[in-house]
């Protein structure tokens, strides 16, 4: 026996002794980040031949994409890649406007406006944000569910259910990361009441550091971004994206910033106020302007200010580091 079966047989929990049934099919989500990863990692070690997806909602960065096929190459596997289609969606909103948008306040000027702009570009992050009127937010957390969970389902879960297969949802979920997820459990029936249907969290006990020590254990490099500054892969930007990290995207992927700009032109002709910002409102604390002070320009310039709002010509004045990681990666 070799040092990689005595690890693995070494870690098994009774609950993954039982996950070997031939009639159960295991789908381990993939986003390219960190925790997806390990929880790739993790079904590798027990042995399971499980189909890994990855959710493309248009708004990852290109490192990601390159970081599974990457992936696909080094652990000879493959990873389906699935996008979501709303062209039908937006097809039914653009009737919507037209024929309610009028009784709920809609003037002839604003339906034209958005009905005229209201087409699909293939991005399905911006695609849905057209078809709301606005971006997703901490309040309005829409972007998982349309972007990721409901697509997964569709095309892959209620498949297999409809064959009478058990499937065992993999999800790279901590208890570590946040507030909300911190009585997450390690498995449970899914609450969208499928018979057959159940979530599993592999690594929902792990820290941080046991999730980076796996991708050593199998020499597996984490995706490049968490070396330039990123604490999160999956969207650049996502719309819950720190100050700090706000600073190193504008820094090192201005490209980004003038993406997202052009998508905040689209999305306000779309919305019913004309107004619509991809921050929150109030992401930039005391500045003016209203509606339009989290415009992307004016939180990328916020993002080089110091916590008491005053520029850091310090921080102007730093060359890009080689290496940016927040979680010790460079030594």
């Amino acid at each position: 026996m070799n040092t990689q079966d005595i690890i693995r047989l070494s870690n098994i929990t009774p609950l993954e002794h039982q996950m070997h049934d031939s009639g159960i099919v295991h789908v381990v989500s993939c986003s390219g980040g960190k925790d997806s990863t390990a929880s790739i990692l993790r079904s590798r070690e027990l042995g399971i031949q499980a189909r890994y997806v990855f959710a493309d909602v248009g708004n990852e960065h290109q490192l990601t994409y390159e970081y599974l096929d990457y992936l696909e190459d080094r652990l000879c596997i493959t990873i389906e890649r699935i996008k979501p289609d709303f062209s039908e969606w937006m097809a039914k909103r653009r009737a919507w406007v037209r024929e309610v948008g009028p009784r709920r306040g809609y003037t002839p000027a604003m339906v034209e406006r958005i009905v005229s702009h209201l087409k699909p570009t293939g991005i399905p992050f911006l695609d849905l944000c057209l078809i709301k009127g606005f971006f997703p937010s901490t309040k309005r957390k829409f972007c998982t569910q349309f972007l990721k969970q409901v697509p997964i389902n569709t095309l892959v879960t209620e498949p297999l259910l409809e064959a009478d297969r058990e499937v065992w949802s993999w999800q790279g979920v901590r208890r570590e990361e946040s507030a909300a997820r911190a009585t997450a459990s390690h498995f449970e029936a899914s609450r969208d009441g499928w018979e057959g249907f159940f979530i599993y969290r592999p690594i929902v006990e792990w820290t941080t550091d046991e999730v980076f020590a796996m991708h050593r254990r199998h020499a597996v490099k984490p995706n490049p971004l968490y070396s330039l500054g990123m604490t999160r892969v999956g969207c650049m930007p996502c719309v819950n994206t720190r100050k700090e990290e706000l600073y190193q995207i504008q820094k090192q992927f201005p490209e980004v910033i003038d993406r997202i700009a052009k998508w905040e032109r689209l999305v306000m002709l779309c919305s019913k106020k004309g107004v619509t910002t991809f921050f929150h409102a109030r992401t930039i604390p005391n500045r003016g302007g209203g509606d339009t002070r989290s415009h992307i320009r004016n939180a990328a310039k916020w993002s080089k200010t110091d916590r008491y709002g005053q520029y850091d010509m310090l921080k102007a004045m730093e060359a890009p580091a080689e290496c940016a990681s927040q979680y010790g990666l460079c030594e």
